[in-house]
């Protein structure tokens, strides 16, 4: 089929005889806490890095929790930048914890060994939060050349540390690790390459974990930046389009989660919220100004970048689809 670059998500939804995504009932919340990071990715859609500001009052983190309360919500999934060097993040996971919330965390491993962070490794380990921990490849070159200089090794040195505070080896503290092609390419097999990193970690450095989650690389801010810069983008969008894959559709992740910004403004993922495409069921609303049960079937904000969720064996921050 010849598609071009300029056709909507919604016209390519058509072409295959599917509907406009809509939501089903909402079980999760995504909340970025802020985009302050010890890290500068070149790959990162939020743009983090030491330089920025933007950070989660703790006020902002009382509404959350008291909603997160009202409607019933399963599960939080908190990421930044590095949301542990947010103020007050331990407090607000407890907070969390303590309604029955199972939480994620995204981790980028390096944290751990910022001033101020020494037994982070077993605060996470005595609550059993769930960890996603960055690690694109198992090699130092890679990792440094997408990551910045000496990350791979510190990385390293993280892994080591939550293994022996459980994570990957007890039944309770799972850590996942996460994927990104280093270029403008799709990712490979997450079950192959799962388990070419379990045997290349385990024989160069005694760690163990759980899953690998292969991610796939926006087309949003700084990724999409570097494609412009290097004349990449057209040919990156044509990849995406060529290669969507209508069975990953329905288990998409933005039909079931709710993305919060570090201002509780609401969207319907976090790619969308870099965009700052509001949430489409209620427009630029912050959370505590909606009702969860009018969300169910109410449509869905979609752009081009929405292609890369959909391609090959797509993508989410749960890992692959299909």
């Amino acid at each position: 089929m010849d598609i071009k670059v300029n056709h909507d998500f919604n016209q390519m939804l058509k072409l295959h005889d599917h509907r406009p995504i809509r939501r089903s009932k909402l079980s999760d919340l995504q909340i970025n806490l802020g985009y302050l990071c010890n890290q500068a990715c070149e790959h990162c859609h939020v743009e983090a890095g030491p330089k920025r500001t933007e950070m989660m009052s703790q006020e902002t983190m009382r509404k959350i929790v008291h909603w997160a309360k009202e409607n019933e919500v399963k599960s939080v999934d908190i990421t930044g930048g590095a949301p542990e060097m947010i103020s007050g993040f331990r407090t607000f996971c407890d907070q969390l914890l303590a309604l029955g919330i199972s939480i994620t965390s995204r981790c980028n491993l390096t944290v751990l060994f910022e001033p101020g962070m020494e037994g982070l490794a077993q605060w996470y380990a005595d609550r059993n939060i769930r960890l996603v921990c960055s690690l694109p490849c198992y090699t130092p070159q890679n990792v440094d050349k997408q990551r910045g200089k000496g990350v791979f090794g510190k990385s390293i040195k993280g892994l080591q540390a939550l293994n022996a505070a459980g994570y990957g080896r007890e039944r309770n503290k799972l850590i996942d690790l996460v994927y990104n092609p280093i270029g403008p390419v799709l990712p490979p097999s997450q079950q192959s390459l799962q388990m070419d990193y379990k045997e290349r970690l385990k024989n160069d450095f005694d760690i163990d974990f759980n899953s690998l989650l292969t991610l796939t690389n926006l087309p949003v801010k700084r990724f999409e930046h570097f494609l412009s810069r290097t004349g990449q983008l057209q040919s990156y969008m044509q990849l995406l389009v060529d290669n969507f894959n209508p069975t990953t559709v329905e288990p998409l992740m933005c039909r079931h989660l709710i993305s919060v910004d570090w201002q509780g403004y609401v969207y319907d993922c976090d790619f969308n919220q870099m965009l700052e495409l509001p949430l489409a069921a209620t427009g630029r609303k912050q959370l505590w100004e909606i009702d969860s049960t009018k969300l169910e079937n109410a449509p869905i904000t979609v752009g081009k970048h929405c292609f890369g969720c959909t391609a090959g064996a797509g993508s989410s921050c749960g890992g692959s689809l299909t």
